[in-house]
């Protein structure tokens, strides 16, 4: 078979019908099978594309054969740091490489032979797009969700830009590896943790991968404690974040994060030099090793005091990089005695040890950090665990110093970024008006072409003064333009609710449309994702539901991450390593379908794997295979139609057993091991192709039953022998085959026919044969005979659905 020539045959052909199209008119139940759009930042796509686009179409095409009414579009994902690199790493403007870049990108993706329906693309970087993601950012400035406000902020010094935590996990920025180091800069912010609460308990619903929920589970952080408000000796307090408020009387020190804004306040005159240098250096350390365990613990005095609430005791104020101002409120109590951390902390400090918990018998070794006895906490000795946590919060609570708190890890999400292709954030800086919305008329603020765009530290937006100068909306003066673009996720955080209305011009989306058409039914994507983009794009859903303009709660009821397919060395694919290896090549020899059938059988889908091509020409002859079983087969007359013996009763069971197998295999993403029993099943028919007077009419039926299987795997393929057998209407027009139970129980069992406790052949025989008929059929069969070459049997055994032995 011509595959070039068969594949842009069929591509026409199903394009022409419009059958990639989604139609709400069919009266079907809908299906919205979505892949994580691609960022268009290289030359082409790779492997790694084409292993979660390729088969993640093959189970759309599944869903469409059983019956669904499939959405499945695809666009890009055009802005941000991965395309502006590439940009300026060749030299052409972010714009004009990436539409170049999307132009190749579809020639490649449309080569797949995929279901995609493109009269629902979209491209984040155009401002048909980036309106509306102004709009969103607009809207949730309204509620009071988005913000603004100078923060300590994670910064790629290489890529010169700010990073949301998510994107500097592990204290390096996700992009280039580069240590993040912090700064303090006035940035806009999305008040995700608004949500927490609901994200936390919302994932118990979603049949997502558990490692995944649990991932956003703890990125949330939930964590019950108290909030004790202590106070220094010049008057300012602050609050402490305790999950141990039952240790407080133990409280010999209190640190702050080096980057709080009271580390200043705090600090006094003598101080002061040690205190800046500690804070210089701590800037320059990464989060993870701030945090590690195996990190020796350091830390500055302010000279100043703090007044214990529980005990009216001053205790001095530190600053220890071990404590994160992202977490809780930056600030937390030191308590050696019952915390190993402290204790190491004190030890090198010269700071008291306080034993306030021991254990039942009194002989606690220090540190004791289990639940315990209160002793040397007054009022409170005797009290044991939670009981002794809410008689203190109760008595501090009765003072006005503490309060029960539910506390989260979860961060509010940072937006703002000092780079050039992103969409610019809607908003005037005037300095009669202070910050004003641009009106939803003015949308888009169109991101200007000519622009330096090569990082410097600073927006580059902020350099063009044609863009940056404006007038006031509201009181007409002289104003200037927020200088930055927001965030890449928060183009992706809601693009799956473009797609369903994507041309649009009065709205992001008709609510109507939208809500017939989402939640997303399959999700597929990296689960590298976990805490960025899927947690995102679940908050934008929660907060355009509390505005009115969705009426579900859930982006993605379904998840499934595709495996990482590695270079052939067994490393990630890289440009700078040599290892990308193109789907190009391997299309160009073998056809399409041949590729995307040895991704399906080659890989355990959710695992990957380094690539390997040894394989894909074994899958070639399977395809040849089956091309000649269907050119034979089709070639007999219909004959013996009234005979089904055993043999007709064994195709019969292979093929029900297959379209069982992959029916489920295709339903779960398992697809190896459904291309393995579409072998076997090619296997079981060729077999039988060979048995004298065969019955052509059941090999007709079993083979028109294998092409629909192989349908979703192989489409050109088997869109050209199904059209060969008379069909007119496209192979994915037909239902999917159901199975048979009833041929699935076998009226005949395979026995073993030892001699001596020998096995010497093996007969079958039906399952309602008594024992004397059992024997009867086994001593007079020609194979036993044979086996027993003239022998006297002096006793059978038999084993019912087993064995028949015979002692000679």
């Amino acid at each position: 078979m011509n595959m070039p020539e068969v594949e842009a045959k069929w591509q026409k052909y199903w394009e022409d019908k419009k059958l990639n199209y989604y139609n709400p008119a069919s009266g079907k139940k809908k299906f919205y099978c979505l892949e994580m759009f691609s960022y268009p930042s290289g030359a082409k796509l790779h492997m790694g594309h084409w292993y979660n686009y390729g088969l993640t179409d093959s189970y759309a095409r599944y869903k469409k054969m059983k019956g669904y009414e499939v959405f499945q579009p695809m666009g890009f994902d055009a802005f941000g740091l991965p395309a502006e690199n590439y940009a300026i790493k060749t030299g052409v403007h972010p714009e004009d490489s990436t539409i170049k870049n999307i132009q190749t990108m579809e020639e490649q993706l449309k080569k797949i032979g995929a279901m995609f329906d493109w009269s629902h693309e979209i491209m984040t970087c155009m401002p048909d797009y980036y309106k509306w993601t102004q709009w969103m950012f607009l809207r949730l400035y309204e509620k009071g969700l988005a913000y603004r406000k100078e923060a300590p902020v994670n910064w790629c010094p290489s890529c010169n830009t700010v990073l949301a935590n998510e994107q500097a996990a592990g204290g390096v920025c996700e992009r280039c590896g580069s240590t993040v180091i912090k700064k303090n800069l006035t940035q806009w912010f999305f008040k995700i943790t608004e949500y927490a609460e609901e994200l936390l308990s919302g994932l118990d619903k979603l049949d997502w991968p558990e490692k995944t929920k649990l991932m956003q589970k703890n990125w949330i952080g939930k964590s019950f404690g108290a909030e004790v408000t202590f106070t220094a000796e010049n008057g300012q307090s602050f609050k402490v974040f305790t999950t141990r408020v039952d240790t407080i009387c133990g409280v010999s020190y209190v640190v702050l994060a080096p980057e709080h804004p009271l580390a200043k306040v705090f600090t006094t005159d003598e101080m002061k030099s040690a205190v800046e240098a500690y804070v210089e250096a701590t800037s320059k350390v990464n989060e993870i090793d701030r945090l590690s365990s195996d990190r020796e613990k350091t830390g500055v005095f302010t000279g100043s005091y703090a007044i214990n609430p529980a005990t009216g005791k001053l205790v001095p104020i530190y600053l220890a990089d071990y404590v994160l101002y992202s977490y809780g409120t930056g600030a937390v109590m030191g308590v050696p005695a019952h915390d190993e951390r402290d204790f190491a902390f004190a030890a090198k400090y010269g700071l008291p040890v306080n034993q306030v918990i021991t254990d039942k018998s009194g002989s606690a070794t220090l540190p004791y950090t289990e639940d315990g006895y209160l002793i040397n906490s007054g009022e409170f000795d005797g009290l044991f665990g939670n009981d002794a946590r809410k008689a203190i919060v109760e008595s501090l609570q009765s003072q006005g110093k503490a309060k029960f708190k539910v506390n989260y890890r979860l961060r509010d999400w940072l937006i703002s970024r000092q780079r050039y292709w992103g969409a610019p954030i809607p908003i005037i800086h005037c300095p009669h008006c202070g910050d004003v919305a641009v009106p939803d008329k003015d949308l888009p603020v169109r991101l200007p072409y000519d622009v330096e765009f090569k990082p410097d530290g600073k927006s580059p937006l902020a350099k063009h003064d044609g863009f940056m100068n404006v007038k006031c909306p509201k009181c007409g003066g002289d104003a200037k333009r927020d200088p930055d673009t927001l965030d890449t996720f928060v183009c992706s955080s809601w693009y799956y609710l473009r797609y369903a209305d994507p041309h649009n011009d009065k709205a992001p989306f008709d609510s109507d449309i939208v809500n017939k058409m989402l939640p997303v039914d399959k999700y597929v994507g990296g689960a590298e994702h976990a805490c960025m983009h899927l947690l995102y794009a679940r908050f934008f859903t929660k907060a355009l539901r509390d505005m009115g303009y969705l009426n579900f709660d859930e982006p993605f009821l379904s998840l499934t991450h595709q495996g990482t397919i590695l270079g052939p060395d067994g490393n990630k694919m890289s440009k700078s390593k040599g290892n990308v290896v193109s789907p190009d090549p391997y299309v160009n020899e073998y056809g399409a379908d041949i590729l995307r059938l040895y991704l399906m059988f080659g890989f355990n889908y959710v695992d990957g794997g380094p690539w390997n091509d040894d394989g894909i020409k074994s899958v070639a002859k399977f395809a040849d295979r089956v091309e000649r079983l269907f050119e034979r087969v089709t070639a007999l007359p219909d004959q013996n139609a009234d005979v089904y013996g055993a043999e007709e009763k064994q195709l019969d069971f292979v093929l029900n057993n297959t379209i069982k197998a992959v029916d489920y295999g295709m339903n779960t993403f398992s697809f190896n091991t459904a291309i393995a029993r579409l072998m076997e099943l090619t296997n079981a028919m060729t077999k039988y192709e060979g048995v004298e007077n065969n019955n052509t009419v059941l090999l007709k039926n079993s083979l028109k039953t294998l092409l629909l299987l192989l349908a979703p795997c192989a489409p050109h393929f088997t869109e050209e022998l199904w059209h060969k057998l008379g069909n007119e209407d496209s192979v994915f027009e037909q239902a999917y085959p159901e199975f048979n139970e009833s041929k699935l129980v076998k009226d005949e069992v395979e026995y073993a026919v030892q001699i001596n406790s020998k096995i010497k052949t093996k007969i079958v025989l039906s399952k309602s044969m008594t024992r004397e008929e059992i024997q009867t059929a086994a001593l007079g069969s020609k194979d036993v005979l044979q086996a027993l070459n003239g022998a006297t049997v002096k006793k059978v055994i038999v084993i019912p659905n087993r064995l028949i032995n015979l002692i000679v």
